[in-house]
């Protein structure tokens, strides 16, 4: 049970990552999609980057709202309110002097 627990974990904290990271792709195929029309091949390349970018944004803003309006998703990642694994909170300690 514990070791469901620890992968549950960590595959939400790579959650915030993917989500971003699959949103830019779909983006970017999209801004594709629009930019094939276009004359210039560099204006459908920044069509392509700029849409790809603004949905990773947007996606990646949208689950670090929903981790933070969320207790219970909180609570099941081990995650502070800004998204921070309790692991590394925790494991944080003092410097120590030499």
């Amino acid at each position: 049970m514990a070791a469901r627990r620890r992968l549950v974990r960590l595959l939400g904290w790579l959650l915030t990552p993917l989500v971003a990271l699959a949103a830019s792709f779909l983006g970017a195929w999209i801004g594709a999609s629009v930019g094939e029309g276009l004359a210039s091949s560099t204006t459908a390349a920044w069509v392509m980057l700029g849409v790809g970018a603004a949905a990773g944004i947007v996606a990646a803003w949208a689950w670090l709202r929903l981790v933070r309006r969320s207790p219970r998703l909180q609570q099941t990642l081990a995650v502070a309110p800004d998204g921070t694994p309790l692991a590394t909170i925790e494991g944080e300690s003092p410097e120590k002097p030499s």
